[in-house]
């Protein structure tokens, strides 16, 4: 019977001959085809990088939607790639390219070229890095990696971590961790398996004000509410306010509510201030607190020779949260979350037959799904791992300091001019806020948001806005290592020149 339906429903052709130039693989009809597509694609994505002379066309939301919705999402019978990619060619040319030097607004970093070569093994290989037989090799090279950075990091010998998808899932972990950790030695209590205890509605965890709103966020997701956030006040360089800090903490004491968790920044979105690190930590261990240390932006300056000190402390983390997609320059996403003591991990641990069996763990096989609340997961270690080595530590460096000088560079630019107020004027990282302030404009704020607009819309750069006491600010964050003071300075010249016309035009070009 079986054999009958295969008569009937099989081609000509065998189904593995039909589909042999849809994959990669041991003929060569499919390395041809492989390597003919990437071709194709990376001829059209040098095209769409040499041909945009600016960071945006300038085109408006509404009419790139308009673009895309023309574009069909499915076919029935397939298309050649080549017209898939004019498409994709037209879609770049409305993206934001990031590659340019006046694309200076987020924590959005151009990515390095061994990484991009990474990005293609990653995707051709397509290791999936929960269990060992699905990422043999890849496990122990990912390993090594953490446990090279845990060293730079300066955390002790019992320390391990794992690639994240980037800082709000580190965030997550780290909390999660210390939430579980206090439940288990203050109550005996396994929220694994019976949730959370009746008391927790006391839990509470400090940060700045400052702090990345993923810990208000990881809050809410772990059943405390963002009412358990308790911020703190920062001090005039935005940094965490240790007064206020103990202020808080007895605030705490007092009405007999339970502080498990402290989280220190490393780098905050707006300033990259980075918190008192070595004070944090001696609070921390006085009042029995988890201490966590969001280094997502300022982790990188584990690779500067002239910048590390500002790390003091970091080493006495219980948990750290590092991106790499910052200044490390990989391709979104790659981040990690590391532990002082892997035992914590514990906390995660579940096993599945298929997947993750204990008797593997007997024969010394080892499935990362146990430090990790993805189970699927991409073999990010790769690119970073190939850029380190391509790269250099000494290169990499140079690159993070470069940057933070510039960022001194372009405050004291700015202080040159009476057409500028610099609120962080001596930036710890590479982030410039900043407002332009016409002399008879009443309402500076709405001057900024237009200047905002107009910067983007002209194709001039790409700035981001923020708000600062409530007064609407402007925002350079100087991650490439390309961009020069003379970028800068043409940038600048034109937001002078931006401000000037829509004063004149009642805040209209």
């Amino acid at each position: 019977m079986l054999s009958a339906i295969n008569k009937k429903t099989l081609p000509e052709s065998t189904h593995e001959d039909a589909f042999d130039r849809l994959f990669i693989h041991e003929k060569i009809s499919g390395q041809q085809a492989y390597l003919q597509a990437v071709d194709d694609t990376k001829k059209m994505i040098a095209d769409t990088i040499r041909v945009m002379k600016v960071p945006y066309c300038g085109e408006s939301a509404a009419s790139i939607e308009e673009m895309i919705r023309g574009m069909r999402m499915a076919t029935e019978g397939g298309e050649d790639l080549q017209e898939v990619l004019k498409d994709v060619e037209k879609m770049l040319l409305h993206s934001i390219q990031v590659n340019h030097k006046a694309c200076i607004a987020h924590l959005h970093c151009p990515p390095l070229i061994p990484a991009l070569a990474a990005e293609m093994v990653i995707s051709a290989y397509n290791q999936s890095m929960d269990s060992w037989d699905q990422s043999s090799a890849a496990t122990y090279l990912e390993e090594e990696l953490i446990q090279w950075l845990c060293r730079r990091l300066g955390l002790e010998s019992r320390a391990d971590g794992t690639f994240t998808s980037g800082g709000t899932q580190s965030n997550y972990m780290g909390l999660l961790l210390a939430r579980d950790a206090f439940c288990d030695k203050h109550w005996n209590w396994n929220v694994q398996k019976k949730g959370l205890p009746p008391s927790a509605g006391k839990l509470r965890i400090l940060c700045s004000k400052e702090a990345h709103f993923t810990v208000k966020k990881s809050a809410s997701q772990l059943g405390l509410g963002e009412e358990a956030v308790i911020q703190v006040e920062t001090d005039s360089s935005c940094r965490l306010s240790l007064t206020d800090l103990e202020q808080k903490l007895r605030n705490l004491k007092t009405e007999n509510l339970l502080p498990f968790a402290l989280v220190g920044t490393c780098g905050t979105t707006d300033f990259g201030s980075i918190d008192p690190l070595n004070e944090m930590a001696d609070a921390a261990r006085t009042n029995g607190l988890w201490f966590h240390v969001d280094a997502a932006y300022g982790g990188a300056l584990l690779l500067s020779k002239n910048e590390f000190y500002k790390l003091q402390g970091i080493e006495r983390a219980d948990s750290v949260t590092a991106d790499f997609h910052k200044l490390f320059y990989q391709p979104i996403s790659c981040g990690a979350f590391f532990l002082k003591d892997k035992r914590n991990f514990n906390y995660l641990n579940y096993h599945a037959d298929y997947l993750n069996p204990e008797e593997d763990e007997q024969e010394g096989l080892r499935h990362l799904v146990n430090k990790s609340v993805q189970t699927t997961r991409r073999f990010d270690a790769l690119k970073l791992f190939m850029s380190l080595r391509s790269v250099g530590i000494k290169q990499f460096g140079e690159m993070v300091d470069h940057t933070i000088e510039l960022a001194l560079q372009t405050s004291k630019q700015m202080q040159k001019s009476s057409g500028f107020t610099v609120i962080n004027p001596l930036p710890e990282l590479n982030a410039i806020v900043f407002r332009y302030e016409h002399p008879v404009v009443k309402d500076n704020c709405e001057l900024n948001r237009e200047i905002h607009r107009a910067m983007l819309h002209s194709g001039k750069a790409v700035l981001a806005k923020t708000v600062h006491k409530g007064r609407v600010c402007l925002k350079f964050t100087l991650l490439n290592p390309r961009t020069s003071i003379e970028d800068i300075k043409e940038m600048l010249h034109e937001i002078e020149e931006l401000g000037e016309s829509l004063h004149r035009n009642g805040g209209h070009l």
